[in-house]
């Protein structure tokens, strides 16, 4: 576990306070659970047979026979401190791998991976921060007790100020059918909309402030979070001036035919080292990584549905786009996505707690990018040497089944045609297991 605490502010804040943070609590009167325990495991088992590859590159999702294993355990403690003031710690351990290194599709298929390179189980932490919530009226709503959250009530309309280690995830671009990769769909692609390159270090990660104005009708968030110090990198930049990330995402619910929906809009505007695809053409082999320099920048927007059918099913949409411009710097090599699903639960086979699922999604990339991969360059996740272009086009198809209260297994099934963006490659069939409980 490797922090900076001595050069990062908000490390600095958390280290000085969170003692007096967890010692605080006289006044808590807002609830009947000052405390929250939670915890969570996840393992992921994917296989995928030999598959037509006519090259291969540095970056390329190998075609013969291969299986991979990832685990991931994650400790969830939260604190109320006083009205409206809660603190949450989360330690985790991550080991394994993602096949072929996690390397050669954008829309990687396994969101428990990450490209660490070492699949030793390692300890760190994931999140650690501190939010204050203002009530602007009297209404209440339930908080349940659950991971990262509290029992009580919080106010129905009220400001929130987040500050620490979070996952920016956790706050921008939630969907209540495809979000969470340890008990969703399994994509990168379907857990966050593909085009955002969402500000995080090579875990998922970042040092940010969050502000969000919720009512029962509307709420609006809007982030400034540090990013990594390469692409896809562990440790944040410190030029916090010249490398950060703004998002602001606008939320609406309604009813369509009766039933109940959400649309999300959000827009967002980073700031880094960024290597510029085009300048790295100027070189005989081009290296994106040559053409880095601060002042590069990468904005995008994201329009993100959810529709219930019913209360046993529902469906979401996703869209996303960057401008593609400048290297991708945080999440996967994806510059424009879409994105579809349809989610069931099993109560018509009295299976209520299963849930079946199926998504779709075709991912892209903007003209300079795949010029740049074309002429034989290589970004952190893509690269075959040289390009055939196509999108690639993604299926999934899982069924949840509920072994216990509080554990699920789930098959998996992933066809992706065009892996890399390549049609010289492929299609890649994958068959997959994960194992998920909490409590």
């Amino acid at each position: 576990m490797r922090l900076k605490v001595n050069k990062n502010p908000l490390t600095l804040l958390s280290v000085l306070f969170s003692p007096l943070f967890l010692l605080a609590g006289g006044e808590i009167k807002d609830s009947t659970k000052p405390w929250s325990f939670h915890f969570q495991q996840t393992i992921v088992g994917q296989y995928h047979p030999k598959f037509k590859s006519l090259y291969e590159g540095n970056n390329t999702f190998t075609s013969a026979p291969e299986e991979a294993y990832s685990l991931t355990s994650t400790l969830y403690i939260g604190r109320r401190l006083w009205k409206g003031a809660e603190f949450y710690f989360n330690p985790e351990i991550a080991g394994g791998k993602g096949l072929s290194k996690t390397l050669g599709i954008g829309g990687f298929p396994n969101g428990e991976t990450f490209r660490v390179g070492d699949p030793a189980p390692a300890l760190y932490v994931a999140r650690l921060f501190f939010t204050q919530y203002f009530a602007l009226g009297n209404e209440e709503e339930k908080s349940d007790d659950e991971a990262n959250s509290l029992q009580g009530k919080l106010p129905a309309k009220r400001l929130s100020i987040t500050l620490g280690k979070i996952s920016i995830a956790d706050y921008f671009d939630g969907n209540k059918y495809s979000h969470d990769p340890r008990t969703q769909f399994l994509n990168w692609g379907l857990m966050s909309a593909g085009g955002w390159d969402y500000p995080a270090n090579t875990r998922g990660y970042t040092w940010a402030g969050v502000v969000e104005y919720i009512t029962p009708n509307l709420s609006v968030r809007a982030s400034s979070s540090m990013v990594g110090e390469e692409a896809n990198g562990p440790y944040m930049d410190m030029h916090f001036g010249k490398a950060n990330s703004t998002t602001l995402e606008v939320e609406k619910p309604y009813t369509f035919m009766g039933k109940n929906g959400r649309i999300r809009a959000i827009g967002f505007y980073t700031l880094a080292h960024m290597g510029n695809y085009t300048k790295a053409l100027s070189d005989s082999i081009p290296d994106i990584t040559r053409s880095r320099q601060y002042g590069r920048t990468k904005y995008g927007a994201v329009l993100n549905i959810e529709q219930d059918f019913s209360e046993d099913a529902g469906a979401f949409f996703r869209a996303s786009w960057n401008d593609g411009k400048n290297e991708t710097w945080a999440f996967t090599e994806i510059d424009n996505s879409l994105s579809a699903g349809i989610v069931m639960q099993g109560t018509q086979w009295k299976r209520k707690d299963d849930k079946l699922g199926v998504a779709i999604l075709i991912d892209g990339l903007s003209k300079d990018h795949r010029t740049y991969l074309a002429r034989g360059g290589y970004g952190f996740i893509i690269g075959d040497g040289k390009l055939n272009y196509a999108n690639e086009f993604i299926v999934e198809a899982q069924y949840n089944i509920n072994l216990h209260k509080n554990f699920w297994i789930t098959p998996d099934y992933q066809f992706i045609m065009n892996p890399g963006y390549n049609k010289d490659r492929g299609p890649v069939n994958i068959f997959g297991l994960r194992g998920h409980c909490e409590f």
